[in-house]
């Protein structure tokens, strides 16, 4: 029996905490996610998944009125807490708990719900139960932005660094809702455990339709650019040409 996903993150929580850029995805797939929040002046946002905050405090740099954090691993959310900036006040707060289930907030709450690299941790019905709970609590017109590793990566990708998943010899529609155990490398050489239940594009789109979203979301598959492979070439250039991530946004 694998151990849950708060117990890898509880283990692992300190290699995660950072002030700036460090792990791949910070480069390849953050600074696109949160330009495609903006603009987040004013806005209450719900940092769904947030691990040891680092989304939740570039948004409020970037001026929202309020970022509410929530995440399953305890430690995570303890280096969060951590790492609230002096003078952010109750403008930033973090607790731990399971995204399926947000009873703590009330309907319309959130301007904008971010999940960075959340639904990889669910299994596609509890995916879909996290989805309806994000349209729950969204206003009328609010914003879901959400990344995902891309379904093809564990497929396209040898079992090596900077980043991949192990999918055990399974195929792509038979290894639906099978646990692919991974890493993923930081720059400085540190290599961060991660873990996706696999899902095919078409078990993404069906989520969001059970939650109740129902117009096309805009997508993005987001890889090294050659921005990436000209600042670190040693660091990216494995990854050439590879779908790293997959990105959507969507309003209610």
């Amino acid at each position: 029996m694998p151990e849950s996903t708060a117990a890898l993150y509880d283990g692992s929580a300190t290699k995660w905490q950072r002030a700036e850029p460090i792990l791949l995805s910070d480069f390849t797939a953050r600074p696109f996610l949160l330009d495609w929040c903006d603009p987040v002046r004013g806005l209450d946002i719900l940092d769904l998944g947030c691990g040891e905050g680092y989304v939740g405090r570039q948004l409020l740099e970037r001026g929202a009125a309020s970022v509410t954090g929530m995440d399953i691993s305890a430690e995570m959310v303890e280096n969060a807490r951590a790492q609230i900036p002096t003078d952010a006040g109750e403008t930033l707060t973090y607790s731990v708990g399971d995204a399926t289930a947000l009873e703590r907030f009330a309907t319309d709450s959130f301007a904008l719900v971010a999940c960075v690299f959340l639904f990889n941790y669910l299994a596609s019905a509890q995916t879909a139960a996290a989805m309806k709970e994000v349209a729950r609590v969204l206003r009328p017109g609010g914003r879901f932005v959400f990344a995902v590793p891309h379904p093809s990566l564990a497929f396209v990708r040898p079992e090596e660094a900077p980043f991949y998943f192990s999918r055990g010899g399974r195929g792509y529609f038979e290894g639906r809702d099978a646990l692919f155990e991974g890493e993923i490398w930081r720059r400085d050489g540190v290599a961060c455990r991660v873990r996706c239940v696999h899902k095919t594009l078409e078990d993404y789109f069906r989520a969001l339709g059970e939650a109740g979203f129902s117009t096309l979301p805009e997508m993005k598959e987001l890889h090294a650019t050659e921005e990436h492979l000209a600042f670190d070439p040693a660091f990216f250039e494995p990854l050439r040409e590879t779908p790293l991530h997959l990105a959507f946004r969507l309003t209610l």
